[in-house]
């Protein structure tokens, strides 16, 4: 007999979560899991739309973009831990008062800590040892949600979200097959990312391979959400469904200390 679960997807700004885990948070609703998002940042860097209106800012706008994304995805909850955006790595606001990247470890974890002791939460869903590439929100998740577990009265299962690196390979060499060329959008993905590091995590390294074919449309959904953020967004979105099913239609995870080997299944049922 399977229990209700509560998981909580721990995200560095908004719009990550409907790239990286909107598809596994709107299943979780659907199968009656309660589902709370949790940002660590504001995201006022990202990038600002021409339609603000006249005293709207763009943290407002971001803040009403998740409310809808969580509509979608089903969570019960958005929940901030109030910290200001670190910017891209090496942008000067790296180092900025007040943001997330710089702020106490122990106070960061202890804010979201709150919301795990708040929520009685089972599971908790960061991200990988280095965000995925290297990020410096991203990172700060990592180090925040694995120290807010541990500080936590009822320490949670964790779960890090990543990038599967061998698919993206495959899909980028599938693209070039198909004619995309270098100016098209295509990266390396064994190549330096942010930190100096490849894409995401080898397929050998992984845990869990979500499908998510069924709640695909809800993704796109999520996405469409933080049409604020024009660039990145608009990028996913002028993929086509077949291709974006394919490219998309699973979201992986890792769970420290759990034996080696990926499974493809749903990791949230509890016996």
């Amino acid at each position: 007999m399977t229990r209700v679960s509560t998981i909580v997807f721990f995200h560095a700004h908004p719009d990550d979560e409907a790239s990286q885990t909107s598809g596994t948070m709107t299943l979780a609703s659907r199968r009656g899991h309660r589902v709370v998002v949790v940002y660590g940042t504001n995201g006022e860097h990202g990038e600002s739309p021409d339609d603000l209106a006249e005293g709207e800012s763009l943290v407002a706008r971001r803040r009403a973009e998740a409310a809808a994304s969580a509509q979608v995805t089903g969570a019960a909850r958005v929940a901030w831990l109030g910290y200001s955006d670190s910017g891209m790595t090496g942008w000067e606001q790296n180092a900025s008062e007040g943001n997330f990247h710089t702020a106490d470890l122990d106070e960061a974890a202890g804010r979201l800590a709150a919301i795990l002791d708040e929520e009685d939460a089972d599971v908790l869903v960061g991200y990988d040892w280095h965000g995925g590439y290297g990020h410096p929100d991203h990172v700060k998740v990592h180090h925040v949600a694995h120290r807010a577990a541990e500080l936590a009265a009822r320490r949670p299962r964790m779960l890090e979200a990543t990038m599967n690196r061998d698919h993206m390979r495959g899909l980028f060499a599938l693209a070039v097959e198909l004619g995309m060329g270098p100016d098209d959008g295509g990266f390396d993905v064994d190549g330096p990312a942010d930190d100096g590091n490849p894409f995401g995590t080898p397929e050998n390294e992984l845990h869990w391979a979500v499908d998510i074919s069924e709640a695909i449309d809800a993704k796109r959904e999520a996405l469409a959400c933080h049409r604020s953020q024009t660039t990145d967004i608009g990028m996913f979105l002028a993929i086509p469904l077949e291709h974006f099913r394919t490219g998309f239609g699973r979201e992986f995870f890792i769970e420290p200390g759990r034996a080696p080997g990926m499974v493809a299944g749903w990791p949230f049922d509890q016996e």
